[in-house]
């Protein structure tokens, strides 16, 4: 069964058709891997990539967006919510585009 598939059994999204006189944002995964300095691997990276030679700024985009964070400014949210009595959550997301 594909991921897609189960996203779409557990509810969390769901396919819709692609509205008149959009572009497509193909994508691809780019594989690897982080190394300590004695030469032994680290760990495995993958991360998700939008092929950005198929997009048209003002049609496909306005702006972008990079979704990284430092542990310093999490942190520092973390220190404002307890400051303020902030509430926060916890969410993880699998599909981001």
């Amino acid at each position: 069964m594909r991921s897609i598939d189960y996203q779409e059994l557990n509810k969390t999204f769901t396919v819709e058709s692609l509205p008149p006189g959009k572009n497509v944002v193909g994508c691809r995964w780019i594989y690897s891997l982080k190394y300590n300095s004695d030469g032994a691997i680290e760990r495995h990276k993958a991360r998700l990539v939008a092929q950005g030679f198929t997009q048209q700024k003002g049609v496909d985009f306005t702006d972008t967006f990079s979704p990284v964070a430092k542990m310093a400014s999490v942190k520092m949210l973390f220190g404002l919510a307890d400051k303020h009595g902030w509430s926060l959550t916890q969410m993880d997301i699998d599909y981001a585009f």
